[in-house]
């Protein structure tokens, strides 16, 4: 098998809800991330250079989506999915604070064996947000 150009890393990762307007208030008001684009069926935050985080209107997506510029093809997600964060090892204390003062339930706490420290909470509609600390995997830059 031939070797695979390289990768630049992740641009996008997309998680589906039922209800935008519960998302945003997470997102943006727990999480702190700026919305970029708001649409019907998406919203789309800035969660650091080159990266996005595109929250979908569950069932909105599935059908493929003509514009001008080329057809997106259809794609959705049945029950929560699964993305982190990542934070500064540092951080992890005030973020437990942040947490708690907005009231989000931290479900799990995980120590690596690398090290690094994992905070785990449910987004409205139940999704595993992480917030991960260095170090974690071998190619996690801190």
């Amino acid at each position: 098998m031939p070797t695979p150009p390289p990768l630049q890393g992740i641009l996008e990762t997309a998680v589906y809800v039922d209800d935008l307007a519960k998302a945003h208030a997470f997102y943006a008001g727990v999480v702190g991330l700026e919305r970029m684009l708001e649409t019907d069926r998406l919203y789309a935050y800035d969660t650091g250079p080159g990266e996005t985080l595109l929250v979908f209107a569950r069932g909105q997506t599935i059908e493929d989506t003509v514009t001008d510029g080329g057809v997106i093809p259809g794609h959705h997600s049945e029950g929560p999915g699964h993305f982190a964060f990542r934070i500064a090892a540092d951080q992890l204390d005030p973020w437990r604070a942040h947490l708690a003062a907005c009231g989000v339930t931290l479900r799990s706490e995980v120590t690596w064996p690398a090290g690094g420290t994992s905070l785990y909470v449910d987004d409205p509609d139940g999704n595993v947000v992480e917030f991960a600390a260095p170090p974690l995997w071998a190619n996690f830059m801190g």
